[in-house]
């Protein structure tokens, strides 16, 4: 994976609950990176047919590692201003250079 195929610019997210002094819960995004990704559609390639056990997979996206940050699936990617939630993360060939994430993207319920 080369630096020009990673050409978007993302953020790993994360929602916290904060409770306030009367006992409120409220939630915050807490932005974990930014970083620069690939991101890759799905559509009717050879690499998605392989992944059809993840049917509610709407993007594939790569990054480079991030040192102190560990991407979960109770995490997700704010990316060309849309919400994707992770539903898998790889390490791509167990060499901890590189992550693969496969999301699903977050569509609003109100117009």
């Amino acid at each position: 994976m080369s630096f020009g195929r990673m050409n978007r610019q993302g953020s790993i997210v994360e929602e916290i609950i904060n409770k306030n002094s009367e006992g409120f819960a409220s939630k915050q995004d807490v932005t974990l990176a930014s970083v620069s990704m690939y991101r890759e559609g799905r559509h009717g390639s050879e690499r998605w047919a392989n992944l059809a056990t993840f049917s509610e997979a709407t993007d594939l996206f790569r990054f480079r590692t991030i040192p102190d940050v560990t991407v979960t699936t109770g995490q997700y990617i704010v990316c060309d201003g849309e919400r994707f939630d992770i539903i898998s993360v790889e390490n791509v060939g167990g060499r901890g250079m590189y992550i693969e994430v496969l999301a699903k993207k977050v569509v609003s319920s109100r117009g």
